[in-house]
């Protein structure tokens, strides 16, 4: 509904020194109508040209500190509104790779009154 909101390009950028970069981060907005639990959200993935990065490699943290995805599944107390930017981290020794690259992230959520996950996605071309 949503998805071409969910990852702001303007955003992406190196963490870590600059002369050797630990990872990358961005912000992401939620794909739905409608603010979710954190718990409720069951996976994002993060592809670069279509690689899919480790899941372990990710964190997330919608402003209350960061959380890994499997610490994710039990933040029963902590919400994402919708419209709410959160950021991305991505532990990439390196970094984002230099030059044009696609960006990935797909959203998978549970909604609690649809019998099946919402998957929302987005993709943008990104140049560091």
């Amino acid at each position: 509904m949503f998805d071409k909101y969910i990852i702001d390009p303007a955003t992406v950028a190196n963490t870590g020194p600059a002369d050797a970069p630990t990872g990358f981060s961005f912000t992401t907005k939620l794909g739905y109508y409608r603010g979710l639990g954190l718990s409720m959200v069951e996976d994002l993935k993060v592809s670069i040209d279509g690689e899919a990065l480790p899941r372990e490699a990710i964190t997330f943290d919608e402003g209350q500190g960061p959380l890994t995805l499997d610490e994710m599944e039990t933040a029963f107390d902590r919400r994402w509104p919708f419209g709410a930017p959160a950021t991305i981290t991505v532990a990439l020794p390196g970094g984002f790779p230099a030059g044009e690259h696609k960006l990935s992230l797909q959203q998978r959520l549970r909604i609690s009154y649809m019998p099946f996950p919402s998957f929302n996605n987005d993709e943008k071309v990104i140049s560091l």
